[in-house]
C-alpha cells in the first residue's frame, strides 16, 4: 500500500478483503449474532481531499443500501452512529430493525432522524419555577435510592437531582455525574467525553463518598465533577447532602452551584425531542447492525507514516474512508428476517441454492431416470441445484427441505409422474404450480427469471 500510494495520481483507490476475524470478548452473544470468530468484508479507501472522501462515501453509502435490499434485508436502515475506537468524525450503522435485542436505534416520527441511541443528541426544555425554595436539610433515615427518596419527600423524580458515580479504568479516579433523577446516563457520551474509559465505581469508606447521599452541595474530594444539560436552570430539587442520612430540599442550580458547566451526557428516552426538527417524536427501536461505514480523516495514514507527493511536490497524508459487512451476521440477520416454523426462507441473491430437486421413491426406475436428467438439464442451463435422491420417506424429505430454505422444490414423485407434471413449490408458500414433464426446465427457468 505503501509503494502503491506514492503519487497524488494514483488516488482515490480502495483495498478489500473478506477474512476471518476475531473478537476479545468472554463470549458469544445473542445467538449467531455477536460470535468471537466471525467472516467480516472490510475495505479502505484513500483519498487526496476530504471533498473526494465524502463524494465516495456517499457511493459506498447507497452501494450497501442496494446491497442489502438484493440480499433481501429492505427493512435495514442507515443510522448516525458513534465512531468509536474506530476514530473519526462521521460514521453510519446499518440495521435491521427487529425485536431480537443488540442496540437501540432512535428513530424520529416527524422526519427522517435516526440514529444509534449512543450518538443521539437529548434535548431537554428545562423549566424553572418562579417561586425558589429555601435550601433546607431534611432527615432521610436508611433511604437510598432515588426512587425512595422521592417517594419519601413526596416529590416528582423529575424534580430530583441524582448522582451516577464511575471510576476511570486505569487508575480508579471517582467521576461524579449529576443528572436530573428520571434520566439515565448514557455511558457513550460519557466516555467520549473523558478520553479514557470507565466502569461503575466502587464506592469505599476511604472514598470520601456516602453512597445513597451523594449531591452537588458541598462535595468535597478530589473528584472529577460532571453536570449534565437536564439539570441547567432547574431549582427546587432534591439531592443528597453528603452526610449519611440526610437529603436537601429546594435545591437551586444557579443559586447553590456556582460555575457547573453543563454537558449532555443523557441517553435519549421515547418520546424525546428530535435533534432535527425539535418535535417530541422520538421512537425506540430494537436493530442488529450488519454493516458500517466510517471516515477515518488522517488518524490511520498519520499512524502508518503513510504519505504522497502532492501535485506541488510536497508530502501529505492520505484521507481515508474505511466500509465493512460482517458476512456472518448478514446471514444470521436474514434468517431471523425470513423464516417461519420450519426454517429459513433464503431469498434467492443469497440462497445456497436456487432450487431443490426433490426425487420420491427415486428406486422406481422411471423416477430416477427422469430426475437425474432434470438435474443434468438444469445445471447446463446455469441453474444452482441440490438434489435429494435419498431412500427416506416424503415427509422426512420435505420437512428437511424446509429447513435448509431453498427458495424453490421441484418435485418428482410417483403420483406426478402419472400424471406427467413435475410439481414446483416455493419456500415461502407464495407459488404452487404443476408444469408438464417435457417442460419443467424451462418452466423453471422462467420462474427464476421472475424472481430475480
Amino acid at each position: 500500500m505503501h509503494d502503491y500510494g506514492q503519487s497524488y495520481m494514483k488516488f482515490p483507490f480502495m483495498i478489500y478483503q473478506i477474512q476471518t476475524k476475531f473478537r476479545d470478548e468472554a463470549r458469544p452473544r445473542a445467538g449467531l449474532i455477536r460470535v468471537r470468530e466471525f467472516i467480516m468484508k472490510d475495505a479502505y479507501s484513500f483519498h487526496t481531499s476530504q471533498a473526494d472522501l465524502e463524494d465516495y462515501y456517499d457511493k459506498c453509502h447507497k452501494a450497501y443500501e442496494r446491497i442489502y435490499a438484493i440480499a433481501g434485508l429492505p427493512e435495514v436502515i442507515s443510522v448516525a452512529s458513534d465512531s468509536g475506537m474506530m476514530g473519526g468524525n462521521i460514521s453510519y450503522e446499518f440495521m435491521l430493525l427487529t425485536p431480537i435485542d443488540e442496540d437501540s436505534i432512535a428513530v424520529c416520527t416527524e422526519c427522517d432522524y435516526r440514529a444509534n441511541m449512543e450518538a443521539t443528541e437529548c434535548i431537554i426544555h428545562n423549566e424553572k419555577n418562579n417561586v425558589a425554595q429555601e435550601l433546607v436539610l431534611i432527615h432521610t433515615p436508611d433511604i437510598h435510592t432515588i426512587e425512595e427518596v422521592c417517594e419519601f419527600l413526596h416529590c416528582d423524580e423529575k424534580t430530583s437531582c441524582k448522582a451516577v458515580v464511575y471510576q476511570r479504568n486505569s487508575d480508579d479516579h471517582y467521576i461524579v455525574l449529576f443528572i436530573r433523577g428520571d434520566l439515565e446516563v448514557n455511558e457513550t457520551k460519557l466516555t467520549n467525553y473523558l478520553g479514557c474509559d470507565i466502569h461503575p465505581a466502587i464506592i469505599t469508606e476511604e472514598s470520601g463518598l456516602n453512597a445513597g447521599y451523594i449531591g452537588p452541595v458541598n462535595l468535597s474530594g478530589s473528584f472529577t465533577v460532571l453536570y449534565d444539560r437536564s439539570l441547567k436552570g432547574m431549582n427546587n430539587l432534591s439531592c443528597g447532602a453528603n452526610i449519611y442520612g440526610y437529603h436537601y430540599t429546594g435545591l437551586d442550580m444557579g443559586r447553590d452551584i456556582e460555575g457547573a458547566e453543563y454537558h449532555d451526557f443523557t441517553k435519549i428516552q421515547e418520546g424525546g425531542i428530535c435533534p432535527h426538527c425539535g418535535k417530541p417524536a422520538i421512537t425506540v427501536s430494537r436493530g442488529i447492525e450488519v454493516g458500517n461505514i466510517f471516515q477515518l480523516g488522517t488518524k490511520y495514514t498519520k499512524s502508518m507514516n503513510m504519505t504522497y507527493i502532492d501535485t506541488k511536490g510536497e508530502a501529505q497524508y492520505p484521507v481515508m474512508g474505511c466500509y465493512g459487512i460482517g458476512i456472518g451476521r448478514l446471514a444470521a440477520s436474514i434468517c431471523e428476517a425470513h423464516h417461519d416454523d420450519h426454517g429459513p426462507i433464503w431469498p434467492l441473491a443469497v440462497a445456497p441454492w436456487q432450487v431443490h430437486l426433490c426425487a420420491v421413491h427415486a428406486d422406481a426406475g422411471e423416477i430416477q431416470a427422469y430426475a437425474d436428467k432434470l438435474y443434468e438439464e438444469l445445471q447446463d442451463k446455469g441453474v444452482e441445484v441440490i438434489y435429494d435422491d435419498r431412500m427416506v420417506s416424503a415427509g422426512v424429505m420435505f420437512s428437511d427441505a424446509d429447513l435448509i430454505g431453498v427458495p424453490y422444490r421441484v418435485i418428482v414423485s410417483p403420483r406426478n409422474i402419472k400424471q406427467n407434471i413435475v410439481e414446483i413449490v416455493s419456500r415461502d408458500k407464495s407459488l404452487s404450480a404443476n408444469v408438464p414433464m417435457t417442460s419443467a426446465v424451462e418452466e423453471i427457468i422462467k420462474i427464476l427469471s421472475a424472481a430475480k
